[in-house]
């Protein structure tokens, strides 16, 4: 399950695991959204809903690109440096190139659709 995210100039694409949660975004597509800045090492936007978390528990191997959904707020966390597992953290999928796009720093209209 491949998606294309777009904000401010930048157009990249992620690759959902074949997960309950990942599924259940996938149902959901075409978003838009509002990305944003969140402490010093990821961008979030707030889903109109929450996702199913069937399936999810802890995970290790954390990294930068990876993306998750943060199940206590409803959102999507989109890491570009490191992090740590928490919980409540589900990891949906990664970026397929660079975390660049990510340093834009400010508040953005995105929007995220299916590629295939």
């Amino acid at each position: 399950m491949k998606m294309r995210i777009a904000f401010a100039d930048h157009v990249f694409t992620a690759t959902l695991y074949d997960s309950p949660p990942a599924r259940d975004l996938w149902s959901m597509l075409p978003l838009e959204l509002e990305i944003d800045n969140y402490a010093n090492n990821e961008k979030i936007a707030y889903l109109p809903r929450k996702l199913t978390e069937e399936g999810s528990g802890s995970f290790s191997n954390e990294a930068p690109g990876d993306l998750c959904y943060y199940a206590p707020w409803g959102n999507l966390a989109f890491f570009y440096a490191g992090y740590r597992y928490s919980a409540g953290l589900i990891r949906l999928g990664r970026l397929d190139g660079g975390v660049e796009p990510l340093l834009t720093r400010g508040k953005f209209p995105l929007r995220i659709e299916r590629l295939s």
